[in-house]
């Protein structure tokens, strides 16, 4: 294992990585793929007519997560109310109003709303199978990274539990168990070849604990290694994206390199680049971000301030 100091720098690395591949991927969401300019850095306009740098919900919502773990510890019932004061309020959007949630984020939380269960509120149907849950989990595997890999069972149980206000599909809870995974040994200093292996360790214990939906075991066993655009696709589901935002991330020299793959994929281009850089930061840390995508972030400063309280204090005891 890596010294406490290089954990650091993964985690920081995995937070800002999240919020760099969503601002990057930004201008270029919902386009096809061929039909713009390669993104090669940050640049304005797309659907919501950002400014470059400025990042979507991927990056709202993961702040909210990690503004309540590090507030309150572990509570979903807070969690949701945090997604729905962004909802409704802007808080934490990168430019103080929510211009992007997606209809099954929005219509759980709505439910939520009504029920003020947040371990009930998620929609759990085959049609609200999407990436919502993944795009903003870093701050789980970077709060309770050294829960792996002797507490890998309670690892996965929040990562799964994260998913519940608003996606409650099985492949949804299975993606967050088996991403956090990743995310939590590449913070511990684990090899990326290793971690990737479909023979991991720790992807044995995982499946131990609970098995994987089939697809998302099918893709820890490797489909993204055997297939290459255009049937690698970074859709909105959350099979797809997971599975492109490995292969954007297995074969990367380097950070900008694996979330220039994710975005170049278009489609669901934000969320596809917040996943892989999830990954991606946790692999070469914050040292290995260039200067130039950290300095263009916007309000790079709140990222900053909320990696600072994921790791400023070892895990509390776990409550419900």
């Amino acid at each position: 294992m890596v010294e406490a100091l290089d954990c650091h720098d993964r985690g920081r690395g995995c937070l800002f990585g999240l919020a760099i591949g969503d601002a990057l991927g930004a201008a270029v969401e919902f386009m096809p793929p061929g039909s713009f300019a390669p993104v090669d850095g940050y640049r304005g306009g797309g659907p919501h007519r950002l400014e470059p740098g400025q990042w979507t919900d991927d990056t709202s919502m993961a702040l909210a997560l990690a503004e309540s773990i590090a507030e309150v510890g572990w509570n979903l019932d807070d969690q949701a109310k945090r997604y729905i004061r962004w909802w409704q309020d802007g808080y934490l959007s990168v430019n103080d109003q929510c211009f992007d949630i997606g209809m099954t984020t929005r219509e759980s939380l709505w439910r939520y709303l009504k029920s003020g269960e947040a371990y009930r509120s998620g929609d759990n149907s085959e049609h609200a199978c999407g990436n919502g849950s993944i795009m903003r989990l870093a701050p789980v595997p970077i709060r309770y990274a050294e829960y792996f890999p002797d507490r890998l069972e309670e690892l996965v149980g929040l990562a799964e539990q994260s998913s519940l206000p608003t996606h409650a599909h099985e492949a949804c809870l299975s993606a967050c168990r088996y991403l956090a995974t990743l995310i939590a040994a590449l913070i511990r200093g684990d090899d990326r070849e290793e971690v990737l292996k479909p023979d991991w360790q720790g992807l044995r214990r995982l499946e131990n604990i609970k098995p994987l939906h089939p697809t998302i075991s099918s893709i820890a066993r490797g489909s993204f290694r055997h297939k290459r655009p255009p049937e690698i696709r970074g859709t909105g589901w959350v099979v797809k994206s997971l599975e492109a935002a490995l292969w954007a991330f297995h074969e990367a020299n380097d950070f900008e390199q694996a979330v220039l793959r994710a975005v170049n994929l278009g489609d669901d281009a934000d969320t596809t680049g917040a996943v892989t850089g999830q990954l991606a930061g946790a692999y070469w840390g914050e040292s290995g971000i260039p200067t130039p995508l950290k300095v263009g972030l916007a309000r790079a400063e709140w990222i900053d301030r909320m990696a600072c309280r994921l790791l400023e204090v070892k895990p509390e005891a776990v409550s419900g």
